[in-house]
């Protein structure tokens, strides 16, 4: 779920030099400080405060009654803030892929479109926003007796700030021209729309596929950021051809974002930072590597293990390729492994462990559908195995002639030393498991275990942790996470527009009546998830169509837990599969590889994903025989 933007502008600046303008410059530092450090301390607050509930509840047996409402309330800041650190910082999930392909003028132009099409979205629903913090002043929270209008303020508080980032970043573009025109652009195809208003609404349900697929597909093929384009075509859907007050969709959109349960989005993401620092990964990479390195392909049977166990620390993608990547490569390059077969193995990886928990597309799942996160959990487990079997495979073939005379084995006191090294690490995915299990904390909690696990273990016996990386570590958990959340917030408001059309029904209606039952709905739901994957990236696929594909699921007799696997391991499939697969580009911006090296071998890999795929959506007892 990286977003990496392969061109050599950001979103909304052009490849000339910026005009420097001193005053603008304080303005835009003291506004970063202002966003990042509060930003960072939500963070810390949040590990704070559900680390206590739990400690408070299971070992003093006194639960903290106001420590849930309280984590609630700042996580909508956090999630406001961090959409606001991540604007700034032009790391919104975009998709890049034809952009890049463009000459550079009309790279330089369709940049600053996308700032513009983003500030409207912004400038179109403060209004909306303001309204609704307004209207939260009348409700009181139950534990701590407060206006709510406290946790709603963050809404129009974090669209303002975005809105002044956009301006700023319009006002630093050096061609004036090219300014004037994206501007022009999106002025006038917002005002297209208005005026072909009385064309639009006797239209019926044809208005959905004018914005949820054609302006939804023109924004994110235009490269404009994921949740601007979802939150633009349903504010238009909205406001030109319905009477529903835009109020509710923002009232929609804090509904998305504020489950509890996606709180452990920015906290094991922050946990996914904190072991690549205090030395964890390579700990248990250094182990792998002592068992196989001198097998043929030995290294690459390292990185698909690694990959797997790492996964079932962190739950974010590039937080696990970042972490093991940096130790493999370099040796796996002196044994003369070709760079884009690596990146090419990596992203691989990155599809087969999606499953992992703590997965953050499981928590999304059991976040917008209901399902039990626990299960998802379980469930998780074996599917991600047998895609690794089926990559170890192709591994074997390709790899079955490497030349190993200059590899010494490494030696049982070696292996002995690096296991004993590596326990406190390889403990960790247990420890995660054991108190999810075992009722010690909630999904959303053991995140905060699993933190003060890693500062304990870092700090005490790896003595690995460097302070000065602890801040800016904190604002990369921010920035991640509010890109992640304001695309489920985003898409929340699409997938309950879709719902009050009537889309859902028909939807229902259509699938349940495909020949062949249950095995054709998993067969179009693989082909359809595979095409969201590689346009739209996991998360905003699986909150845009989960709630109105599982009850599907469930009524032609698909359990919810093996559906989840099927359309999680489809949706990855799309996600690292080039030319559009984000996925595949955050693996080879990791890898340090021209992503042209790595095209040809990964059809490999991705041949061999989608027989593991096949094998799990035959066999349901792979998802739930442990349930």
């Amino acid at each position: 779920m990286a977003h990496v933007d392969m061109t050599p502008a950001v979103a909304g600046e052009v490849a000339t030099p910026p005009r420097r303008r001193p005053a603008l410059g304080s303005i835009e530092l003291g506004l970063k400080w202002l966003v990042e450090i509060p930003a960072a301390i939500l963070v810390v607050a949040e590990v704070v405060i559900l680390f206590a509930g739990v400690v408070s509840r299971y070992v003093l047996h006194a639960p903290l009654v106001w420590s849930d409402e309280l984590a609630s309330m700042l996580f909508l800041w956090l999630a406001m803030l961090g959409s606001a650190v991540a604007f700034r910082r032009s790391e919104h999930m975009r998709m890049t892929a034809l952009v890049a392909s463009a000459g550079p003028r009309l790279r330089a132009y369709l940049d600053v479109v996308a700032t513009c099409a983003a500030l409207a979205f912004l400038l179109l629903i403060v209004h909306p926003a303001y309204e609704y913090a307004y209207e939260e002043s009348f409700i009181t929270t139950p534990a701590l007796q407060i206006s709510n209008t406290w946790r709603a303020a963050a809404l129009p508080v974090g669209i303002c700030l975005m809105a002044l980032f956009a301006l700023l970043r319009l006002i630093r573009v050096g061609d004036l021209k090219t300014s004037l025109a994206a501007v022009a652009t999106v002025v006038i195809l917002i005002a297209l729309f208005w005026f072909a208003q009385p064309l639009l609404k006797p239209l019926g349900n044809i208005n959905l596929l004018i914005f949820f697929v054609g302006v939804v597909g023109f924004c994110v093929f235009a490269g404009v950021p994921i949740a601007f384009a979802f939150g633009l075509a349903i504010l238009g859907y909205l406001a030109l051809t319905t009477r529903t007050p835009l109020m509710v969709l923002v009232g929609r959109m804090d509904e998305g974002m504020s489950h509890l349960i996606l709180l452990a989005v920015p906290l094991f993401v922050f946990l996914g930072l904190l072991i690549e620092m205090t030395g964890m990964a390579r700990a248990m990479v250094t182990f792998l590597a002592s068992l196989l390195g001198h097998v043929r392909g030995g290294l690459h049977y390292v990185l698909v293990g690694a990959m797997y166990l790492v996964s079932g620390i962190s739950g974010a993608k590039a937080a696990d390729m970042a972490a093991v990547a940096p130790v493999l490569f370099p040796e796996m390059k002196q044994r003369g492994a070709r760079p884009g077969d690596l990146v090419a193995l990596l992203a691989a990886t990155g599809a087969q462990t999606e499953t992992i928990p703590p997965s953050l597309v499981l928590i999304t799942i059991g976040s917008v559908t209901g399902v039990s996160i626990s299960a998802l959990f379980t469930g998780g487990l074996l599917p991600g195995v047998v895609l690794a079997l089926t990559l170890s495979g192709l591994v074997w073939w390709r790899y079955r002639g490497e030349d190993l005379s200059h590899v010494q084995r490494a030696t049982s006191g070696e292996i002995a030393r690096a296991f004993v090294v590596s326990i406190p690490a390889l403990a960790l995915p247990f420890v995660i498991r054991y108190a999810v299990v075992e009722g010690i904390a909630t999904a959303t909690e053991v995140s905060t275990i699993g933190i003060v696990y890693a500062l304990l273990i870092g700090l005490l016996i790896y003595r690995q942790f460097n302070w000065r990386r602890l801040l800016p570590m904190l604002i990369e958990t921010a920035c991640l996470s509010g890109a992640i959340l304001l695309i489920i917030g985003t898409a929340t408001g699409m997938a309950w527009g879709l719902t009050q059309s009537g889309f859902s029904r028909a939807l229902a209606a259509s699938m349940t009546g495909l020949p062949g039952g249950a095995a054709t709905f998993i067969a179009v739901s693989i082909l359809a998830f595979v095409v969201l994957g590689s346009v739209l990236e996991g998360i905003p696929a699986i909150v845009l169509f989960g709630p109105l594909m599982f009850p599907i699921a469930h009524l032609v007799g698909v359990h919810e837990v093996h559906y989840a696997m099927i359309i999680i391991l489809a949706m990855g499939i799309g996600l690292f599969a080039p030319p559009f697969g984000v996925g595949y580009y955050a693996a080879c911006a990791i890898g340090k590889v021209d992503p042209a090296e790595g095209i040809r071998p990964i059809w490999g890999y991705l041949l061999a994903l989608l027989v593991g795929l096949i094998i799990v959506a035959v066999f349901p007892w792979i998802s739930i025989g442990f349930l």
